[in-house]
């Protein structure tokens, strides 16, 4: 049997070309000269910054308009999933309370301040209030201190629940919020912050980790971040933002539209006076089981004995038992 042909010439596969140059530059990479028709670099100048031309990801203008509101709200929700599911965090401490609650020795120099300023003014009703509001405060500086404790507790605890981390995570601000990212910090572990965009400028606190500083538009995906992994929500006092968040939690675990997950309110004395469930039980607006979804607490032993409690009776434990202390 005779050996086949020969391949016709051509017929061997050319070498691949260069995957980002070409040899011969295509007509469209050079614009019509000058020479052909003086008009035609200005006319082009114009093509080019015409935010038409732009790519629509890169068009920010685009990306602000009311249109493009829904991208806006997927991004929000993409972008900060994106980013915790990178680092296998799927637990969080959420932390809420008072922005105007500070450490101990910043609320004495404010305590001063006022003193001082009264002391000039002493007839001055403002300045009696203010005086008397920074006492209070003052007296308050103590939640600081448990919520940096708590953030130290559960700093330990970030590599060792089951299923993924666990970090702290607040809204990112001042007072207690910075207090608990801070007790994070203060042990190496890292901790989250959710900030806002507001109409004035603020700042995040400098103790939440800077890759998990994420910062957002609208006030919805923050909520929903914030009730995502959450396994636990520590309410320390606070104003209408603290509220706001523990009623929304608390509706959502009543109503099951999320898996109840506990809920801790920090002094007693305080929660007392800012709302009164047995009241509401009493007028036939909540239920006696509702009172349930939450309990109080006074130190950060407490909290989190309470946390792993209620975790552990659920029949899902966060993590081993290794006898923690705060």
């Amino acid at each position: 049997m005779s050996a086949p042909p020969p391949p016709p010439s051509g017929s061997e596969p050319p070498l691949p070309p260069n995957p980002a140059r070409r040899t011969q530059a295509l007509p469209s990479e050079t614009p019509k000269p000058p020479a052909d028709d003086p008009n035609a670099p200005g006319a082009l100048r114009r093509i080019l910054a015409s935010p038409t031309y732009r790519e629509a990801d890169r068009d920010l203008d685009f990306l602000q308009e009311e249109d493009t509101r829904g991208l806006r709200l997927q991004l929000e929700y993409l972008k900060a999933d994106a980013v915790l599911r990178e680092h296998d965090i799927s637990h969080t401490v959420v932390v809420f309370g008072s922005t105007r609650i500070q450490e101990p020795k910043a609320a004495e120099r404010h305590l001063a301040d006022c003193a001082q300023r009264l002391a000039a003014d002493p007839g001055n009703a403002e300045l009696r209030r203010r005086h008397a509001v920074a006492q209070r405060l003052r007296e308050k500086s103590r939640f600081y201190d448990i919520a940096r404790e708590l953030g130290r507790t559960v700093g330990r605890a970030c590599d060792i629940t089951y299923g993924g981390r666990m970090l702290v995570m607040t809204g990112g601000g001042p007072g207690i919020m910075e207090a608990a990212n801070r007790g994070a910090h203060d042990v190496g572990a890292s901790s989250i912050g959710l900030n806002i965009s507001l109409p004035h400028e603020q700042f995040p606190n400098p103790y939440v980790t800077p890759e998990f500083c994420l910062k957002f538009r609208y006030f919805a995906l923050r909520k929903f971040h914030f009730a995502l992994r959450a396994k636990a929500l520590v309410v320390f006092p606070g104003g209408f933002g603290t509220m706001d968040e523990l009623f929304e939690i608390l509706e959502l675990s009543q109503t099951r539209k999320m898996p109840p997950v506990p809920v801790v309110l920090v002094g007693e004395s305080y929660w007392r006076r800012a709302f009164d469930p047995d009241f509401l039980v009493d007028e036939g607006v909540i239920e006696p089981e509702d009172r349930d979804l939450f309990w109080f607490a006074e130190s950060a032993d407490e909290i989190w004995h309470g946390i792993l409690k209620w975790h552990r009776m659920k029949g899902e434990p966060l993590c081993p038992d290794v006898g923690w202390t705060t």
